[in-house]
């Protein structure tokens, strides 16, 4: 019995709802951007919708579909009730108000800060009291996990934990390791100066306790999709996995190397020394082994699904894939837009390359690519997949699962690639406006169009993800016991090391502590570095 599906329903169709109020907003963005509209005469407006857009994207989306996708793992990998119900609808109500009160100064422009704060500039205290609870009830999510995996082991010692809550859990320990940068930032440098008992900032210390978040949230977003790589989609497409050691070994190195690496993002800043952001550099690259391992495990895992189903010859296995499945086909759309963007990460990470394309359009069309693109293709499978077992629906409409992946990769290309180009000619990011009548900007003029028509694509996809979802036909058959994939060859026992966390938490602590200590008491200890603070909207 699924006894957290209304809990796990509750996260995903909040999740969702937020997700279509913001990709709603990040085309109207495109569209009075480009030389299609008039520009509204307010860029105040512009910024606006782009804090909305990013604070959801950021915060509020990917966390409920993490918690909501955790809760689902914990019971059904577990086989057992989750413990804690109660506790996980508090954490999800924390969620929701939190997203309310920051929402509220938003919508009146007393928040127009950027999901990324951006100090000196200061909001609404409401706006950040809104995302610290967010972050609390997240906190939630992240004591239950532990919690029902260590009863789980508590009741069956010497077992393997599952793949998919063991990943599970590696995503709640680096959310909650990761969260604490932005924490920081907030408690004891921002809201003393939202609440007005200061008037002045340090912005560097701020941005480098932001910088502690700012990329490792990334590989949060990631672990929802990671899991269903490795534990659906095996599955789904008729197939095995490669190597249930392989993804165990992918998990645990994203706790590791995902953390100390923030400061890739201030190589333009000049109040941290070069040394450190070099070694952010070198751990940034580092990053892309436990992305490599999983390609390589989950392109064998489709290769024994296509031989199983009679491929033949060096790559005539290809043919037999099945490609008329909807997970088959989200698959391949992921892998192809993490190629582009993890691509044009290594250029981001690169000490040097960074400067030709730094807070250009090219940063904008990489996360796109790896968030919006690799990793929220994932969440509609995940949703595609759990959606039998949470409303006691008949199997979803395969036609309009096709349609709608396929309007969402492609959306996403034509959005993307030109962000890319034009970052290359410099063209700024985050800019409200640009007179595209000017003679040395007219030629680019089409790139803002493109994007505009790739986001109007994106927006046909979400409503119709929202359709297929809302109209699923109730069956009142009980359905079957949900599996996650089999491993091709089960290994007899875990080694002790990727069965637990203790060492790679530790590394993780420790490495984190080692690449920010210096930077943060550096810059705490020296005097006559804050600014004045810049209200925007009034307080």
């Amino acid at each position: 019995m699924f006894l957290a599906r209304r809990l796990v329903l509750a996260h995903f169709w909040v999740a969702f709802a937020a997700f279509t109020v913001a990709i709603l907003l990040g085309e109207w963005q495109m569209f009075v951007r480009s030389p299609l509209y008039s520009w509204v005469n307010n860029p105040e407006h512009y910024y606006r919708s782009v804090t909305a857009h990013g604070t959801v994207m950021a915060y509020v989306f990917p966390t409920l579909v993490a918690m909501g996708f955790g809760y689902a793992i914990a019971e059904l990998a577990l086989k057992r009730p989750l413990i804690g119900l109660r506790w996980a609808w508090a954490g999800f109500c924390m969620v929701m108000a939190g997203t309310l009160m920051a929402s509220a100064p938003i919508a009146v422009g007393k928040a127009s800060v950027l999901y990324t704060f951006y100090p000196p500039m200061i909001g609404s205290p409401f706006y950040y009291l809104g995302v610290v609870l967010v972050v609390v009830g997240s906190w939630v999510w992240v004591a239950l996990m532990a919690i029902n995996l260590r009863a789980w082991k508590r009741d069956n010692p010497g077992k393997s934990v599952p793949l998919s809550m063991f990943g599970n859990v590696a995503g709640a320990y680096l959310w909650a390791w990761t969260s604490v940068g932005a924490a920081i930032e907030i408690i004891f440098l921002i809201l003393p100066v939202a609440l007005g008992f200061k008037d002045t900032i340090d912005a560097g210390l701020a941005r480098v306790f932001f910088s502690w978040t700012l990329h490792a949230i990334v590989y949060f977003w990631l672990m929802p999709s990671y899991i269903a790589f490795y534990t659906i989609v095996p599955r789904a497409i008729g197939g095995r996995l490669y190597s249930d050691t392989m993804g165990r070994i992918a998990f645990v190195l994203f706790l590791v190397f995902s953390m100390p690496i923030g400061i890739h993002h201030l190589f333009a800043d000049p109040q941290v020394g070069a040394g450190f952001k070099f070694v952010h550099a070198v751990f940034t690259a580092m990053v892309s082994v436990p992305t490599l391992l999983t390609v390589f495990t989950i392109v064998a895992s489709v290769e024994i699904a296509a031989r199983l189903r009679g491929g033949k010859g060096l790559f005539g296995w290809v043919k037999a894939l099945p490609w008329g499945n909807a997970t088959m086909l989200a698959v391949t759309f992921s892998f192809i837009m993490l190629g582009f963007g993890g691509a044009g990460g290594l250029i981001n990470m690169s000490y040097q390359l960074n400067e030709t394309i730094h807070n250009t359009q090219w940063v904008t069309g990489h996360f796109h690519l790896i968030f919006a693109g690799a990793i929220v293709i994932m969440y509609f499978v995940v949703a595609y997949d759990l959606w039998p077992q949470l409303t006691r629906c008949l199997p979803l409409p395969t036609r309009l699962m096709q349609a709608q992946l396929w309007l969402w990769f492609v959306g996403m290309m034509i959005l993307t690639m030109p962000w890319h180009w034009v970052g290359l000619l410099g063209m700024p990011r985050r800019m409200a406006y640009f007179d595209y009548t000017h003679p040395a900007l007219q030629p680019q003029a089409w790139t803002v169009v493109a994007g505009t028509i790739g986001g109007l694509l994106l927006v046909l996809s979400t409503l119709l993800f929202v359709f297929i979802l809302a109209r699923a036909r109730r069956s009142e058959a009980t359905p079957a016991p949900y599996t996650f994939s089999t491993p091709l060859h089960m290994p007899v026992t875990t080694p002790v090391a990727l069965n637990g966390f203790g060492l790679w938490v530790a590394m993780m602590i420790g490495l984190t502590l080692v690449n920010y200590g210096f930077p943060i008491a550096q810059l705490a200890m020296l005097k006559e570095t804050s600014v004045p603070a810049i209200a925007i909207g009034g307080t």
